[in-house]
């Protein structure tokens, strides 16, 4: 499926990443096969993205029924420069995004 081994970066190009990666947060919970694709993918691209268990963390729910809309589960929020907020909750889409957006980095 996906290499194990997470992609190496120069630090300067891991910077940056790091930097776009503090707009995005992943609404999971631990044993949701979806949500393990899409951590695994975050792994694999080695993204810092802020993980929020919507199962531990009531506030994170209600955050993501509030914004998203409803409480499904992965969900990516992404923070454009705007301000604007987009949530995607598919989790192949999830994995297409962060591929296109950070695996040439």
């Amino acid at each position: 499926m996906f290499s194990t081994t997470p992609i190496e970066r120069s630090a300067e190009a891991q910077a940056a990443v790091d930097r776009a990666c503090r707009d995005l947060a992943l609404y999971h919970f631990m044993s949701c096969p979806f949500c393990q694709r899409v951590r695994h993918q975050i792994q694999r691209l080695a993204l810092p993205i802020e993980l929020r268990d919507i199962q531990r963390d009531p506030e994170r729910r209600q955050e993501l029924m509030a914004g998203g809309g409803r409480t499904m589960v992965p969900c990516l929020r992404i923070e454009q420069g705007n301000g604007e907020v987009e949530w995607m909750y598919e989790s192949a889409d999830i994995n297409r995004y962060l591929a296109d957006r950070f695996e040439a980095r």
